[in-house]
């Protein structure tokens, strides 16, 4: 049966094997396919986020190995996040010997359910002969509905005959939903009939074919495009002169900064994420809300007064081809969501980072200053991967997205994502630099991943900020009670001294002079490199407890 499924995972393309072996997997992989690569991650964590980088990168369904309950159980948060994240995984499960199940042995786990919601489809198949045809299965409902799909199987399934002419499943799906003209219609004449439209673009418009076609839109209608808030990708590329910045995320400022325009078009996005809870409605009852998506959950979760679930590109395309144009500037103008004038169609193109950002020469470094400098320096095509939120706004605002696919974060909002992501992402495209600004906090939840950057050459710069503490967690303690919450901070703790325990190169930088020379010496050769590096800069405690 090993041989089989292997057979199956080279028809289907699933040629990278991401995994933290377990015994219950033992008769699998000690059959390996020179046709499969395994790709080790010390901690499951590290597996499932890695794959998921991969699996954002190439578009293409990433497999995954783990071990039964404690593989599963520590996946879980890193299978929430691939969900959110839209990242079609097809993970397999070990389970005990099915002879003796009943028996309740050493290691079996009672899987099912054990993930809750988050995979999109999860079997196991009746008989050992069904796993080929279960793991193709697999491979259709996590990309039909971008998400993990998941196969328990057995550990003496492995090893037992398979069925070569059985077959369960298609061996191809394709969607033949297109642009319906009258859906598109209704939407035309809401458009034409506003008097100041705006767009607000998400994740699911992070596609080269979703960017060229809200580019024409924005452009054919004069209008800003905001971005979501929270968005773990970005749908819009951040130089363009019609891009007005990030929502806030809260409703007040939310219906502050959309009062100017009647009618908002929500793309690739739910409408709207917000942290923390505030009171009142998300826009004041003069502006309409409609969207477009791709994913039909997202409109059931979306006030709107009207969804058009369909090709988000080609809906786009069809209104430009049918709306008025307008004239340039002929949208009401609005101070961009970031406070930099951006929004007003045939502004100056937006340069993100201001003399403001740039070190003043003495002083502490702030993340800021590490920002601008690489803003400064890494390449239009840069993958950026997040996971320092105290300083979120600072980098999406100094660094923007020039490309698709140019900003990565986690979607769920838990860490641990960012270091694993980053080395997937790395792998799948190794055409296109990668940096991971991260936390010294939140890199520990994912630490482990440093050892498979470091073993298998995967050349992505991590950019430790060093505060030693939770910033986010200080800041909103501050907030709630006026005061620090309870958590002690952990400057003793060092992510350059552990990533060389890991394996992989490292670099403090104290300083501004050390922050300037190792980005000087390491991003001009991103693009082709073939080891990881961590450089972990020391940065102040800034405002500890600003609001």
């Amino acid at each position: 049966m090993a041989d089989a499924t292997y057979a199956t995972w080279r028809r289907l393309g699933l040629t990278t094997m991401f995994a933290n072996p377990g015994s219950t997997e033992i008769p699998l992989l000690c059959r390996p396919d020179e046709g499969i690569r395994f790709v080790l991650a010390l901690h499951e964590n590290a597996v499932v986020g890695t794959a998921t980088g991969f699996a954002l990168a190439t578009g293409a369904p990433a497999l995954v190995v783990l071990h039964t309950t404690a593989g599963f159980g520590n996946a879980v948060g890193a299978l929430a996040t691939a969900r959110v994240n839209r990242a079609p995984l097809v993970v397999t499960v070990g389970q005990q010997d099915r002879r003796h199940l009943a028996l309740r042995p050493f290691l079996t786990g009672e899987l099912e359910g054990l993930a809750g919601a988050y995979p999109v489809w999860y079997t196991q198949p009746a008989l050992a002969r069904d796993v080929p045809e279960a793991m193709a299965r697999a491979w259709l409902e996590a990309q039909q509905h971008r998400g993990p799909a998941v196969v328990v199987v057995p550990m003496d399934d492995w090893e037992r005959p398979a069925d070569m002419e059985a077959r369960s499943t298609a061996r191809r799906l394709r969607s033949a939903v297109g642009v319906a003209a009258e859906a598109v219609g209704e939407l035309v004449d809401v458009v034409d009939a506003a008097r100041s439209p705006a767009l607000v673009v998400g994740a699911d418009a992070d596609t080269e074919a979703s960017w060229a076609a809200i580019v024409e839109l924005a452009e054919h209608l004069g209008c800003p495009v905001f971005q979501e808030a929270f968005g773990a990708r970005v749908g819009f590329p951040q130089d363009h002169p019609h891009y007005a910045g990030q929502l806030p995320a809260g409703r007040t400022r939310l219906r502050a900064l959309l009062a100017a325009h009647d009618l908002v078009v929500v793309l690739g996005a739910a409408a709207f994420r917000q942290y923390p809870y505030e009171p009142g409605p998300l826009v004041e009852p003069g502006t309409r809300l409609v969207m477009v998506v791709e994913d039909e959950e997202l409109a059931h979760h979306s006030p709107v007064d009207l969804a058009l679930v369909g090709p988000l590109a080609g809906i786009c395309r069809a209104v430009t081809e049918q709306a008025r144009k307008r004239v340039s500037g002929q949208s009401a103008s609005v101070t961009g969501a970031n406070g930099t004038g951006r929004g007003a169609p045939g502004a100056t193109r937006p340069s993100g980072a201001t003399a403001a950002d740039a070190y003043p020469g003495t002083g502490p470094l702030r993340p800021r200053h590490v920002f601008h400098e690489l803003a400064a320096r890494v390449a239009a095509d840069a993958i950026v991967v997040e996971e320092s939120p105290s300083s979120r706004p600072e980098l999406e605002r100094i660094l923007p997205a020039r490309r698709p696919l140019g900003f990565l974060s986690a979607a769920m909002g838990g860490l641990g994502f960012a270091v694993p992501a980053a080395i997937g992402l790395r792998l799948g495209r190794p055409d296109r630099p990668v940096v991971a600004v991260v936390g010294d906090g939140s890199s520990l939840y994912g630490i482990q991943a440093l050892w498979t950057a470091a073993h298998y050459g995967v050349g992505v710069l991590f950019v430790v900020l060093h505060n030693g503490r939770y910033a986010i967690m200080d800041r909103l303690a501050e907030r709630q009670h006026g005061g620090p919450g309870p958590w002690p901070p952990f400057e003793e703790v060092r992510v350059a001294t552990l990533a060389q325990g890991f394996g992989c190169p490292s670099r403090r930088a104290a300083d501004h002079a050390a922050l300037v020379a190792a980005l000087d010496e390491v991003v001009p050769g991103l693009a082709g490199a073939t080891a990881p590096l961590v450089l972990e800069v020391d940065i102040a405690d800034e405002a500890r407890f600003a609001p």
